[in-house]
């Protein structure tokens, strides 16, 4: 299993000039020839995982079609504001409705159930965070460490500079963009409920971190205890967060 970002950047350092299936096949091949011994085996997701993805993604796109349907009302002409209201209202019966089946996806199941109940153990995870986290992290054991998940979720720091040139510290955003923005909300209630994200937040601010750079830190912690929580089985646990002194 290879990330389809790496596949594009390496034909981009072949030069390649044409796109055509037969090429594609021999550009994979050499890739995988030459990386063989940093190629993972891929293993089928159990179905009950893929379905609570599915689930998940859907409540999600039905969240952004309500939103846009919303945004349209306040410009809207009288003429179809009672269409957009009757599309809203639909909306509305779907998601939840998907809200329903997600709770008994996971319910159902007792790994789900039992890894849910450990995710909102955690100050700033709710229910529907926890069941985004299972969709999109699947299971845990695949990754090596929290590191690695943050890097899944495209949260690693990323800088770049060249001799004299320091740039700026940005998140590397190669990942999955439905984590970063599910986690964006419960980092910022993690801020204030949660002990050690708070702890964070004020090193941070005393640093003279931005804004920005606080609440992506905050996402990389959640991340980090959410892995914890999930690896070890127990319950999350503030002082077992928090830097020791």
């Amino acid at each position: 299993m290879v990330n389809p970002a790496r596949i594009a950047s390496y034909a981009q350092s072949q030069l390649q000039r044409v796109k055509t299936d037969k090429a594609d096949a021999k550009l994979i091949a050499l890739f995988g020839q030459r990386h063989a011994d940093e190629l993972q085996p891929w293993q089928p997701e159990p179905p009950v995982r893929r379905r609570l993805r599915a689930l998940v993604r859907r409540y999600e796109e039905l969240k952004e079609l309500y939103r846009m349907e919303s945004n349209r009302l306040d410009t809207a002409e009288m003429s179809v504001k009672e269409s957009i209201l009757s599309v809203m209202a639909h909306l509305e019966r779907q998601i939840e409705q998907a809200l329903k089946e997600i709770r008994k996806q996971i319910d159902d199941d007792d790994d789900l159930r039992g890894q849910r109940d450990l995710l909102v153990s955690i100050d700033g995870i709710s229910d529907k965070t926890a069941a985004l986290l299972l969709a999109e992290l699947g299971d845990v054991s695949r990754f090596d460490s929290a590191r690695a998940v943050v890097a899944f979720a495209g949260l690693n720091p990323r800088l770049q500079e060249s001799g004299d040139h320091k740039g700026q510290v940005r998140i590397s955003r190669i990942g999955s963009a439905s984590l970063r923005a599910g986690l964006y909300m419960p980092a910022m209630s993690a801020m204030t409920y949660n002990k050690a994200v708070r702890a964070l937040r004020n090193r941070l601010e005393q640093k003279g971190k931005t804004g920005k750079q606080i609440i992506c830190a905050a996402m990389r912690k959640l991340l980090h205890i959410a892995y914890g929580v999930l690896k070890s089985g127990q319950p999350f646990k503030a002082e077992l967060a928090l830097p020791s002194t």
